[in-house]
């Protein structure tokens, strides 16, 4: 936090430096993270059983304080049991950043969202990014410097960031596109042909960058 006025406080993450407003309520001292929340979302109960009260949803991208296992679910410091095939520890370097993304199909579109319960274009991008160990920047004018180009001719691979004025998208395949966009209002994945024939004059692509 760098300065507070009333109910919010202004300030930048700790992550990628992106700056904002957070009510000043939901702020306060926080423990060291352990691991994080890999699945789409995770539930976490109030007991180590599937049939135990549900205390909370917590979404993709969510840093949690384990601090116990019993083999099937992992003890949260504040008390709930989150079942370990939705988190990883901090340190886990997932293999194929797509894949990733796509676990994120069908979350809904969200301005400024970065998590399963809403993200956009970039926050999709940069979170993906993350699970591999790739640092990211948070817009998508700023992550056309990711990476190295892709030359006009040369033919599309998976990984490949396509970006648009004030977008960006992931392909899958060499003619499928993975994004998070307004006009479906959800993550999708949808054929690169059928997203650009949407776009108004002067909106097609800008660049395509290749991450390694």
């Amino acid at each position: 936090m760098v300065d507070a006025s009333g109910a919010w406080a202004w300030g930048f993450s700790a992550h990628d430096g992106y700056v904002g407003y957070v009510p000043v309520d939901v702020l306060g001292v926080t423990c060291a993270a352990t691991h994080i929340v890999s699945a789409a979302a995770a539930l976490s109960f109030a007991g180590p059983d599937i049939k135990a009260p549900v205390r909370e949803r917590l979404p993709m991208g969510a840093r949690l304080a384990v601090v116990d296992d019993d083999g099937s679910f992992l003890t949260l410091e504040d008390g709930g049991f989150v079942h370990r095939r939705h988190l990883e520890p901090l340190d886990a370097r997932a293999p194929d950043f797509v894949a990733v993304a796509e676990r994120l199909t069908g979350v809904p579109y969200r301005w400024g969202g970065r998590s399963g319960d809403g993200i956009d274009c970039s926050g999709l991008v940069q979170l993906a990014l993350a699970f591999a160990g790739i640092a990211a920047p948070r817009d998508s004018d700023q992550q056309a410097a990711l990476g190295e180009p892709v030359a006009d001719a040369a033919p599309l691979a998976r990984g490949d960031l396509v970006f648009l004025p004030g977008h960006v998208g992931i392909m899958t395949s060499a003619t499928e596109l993975l994004h998070a966009n307004a006009h479906w209002m959800a993550v999708v994945a949808e054929p690169l042909a059928d997203m650009l024939a949407r776009q108004p004059e002067g909106g097609g692509i800008t660049a395509i960058r290749r991450v390694t």
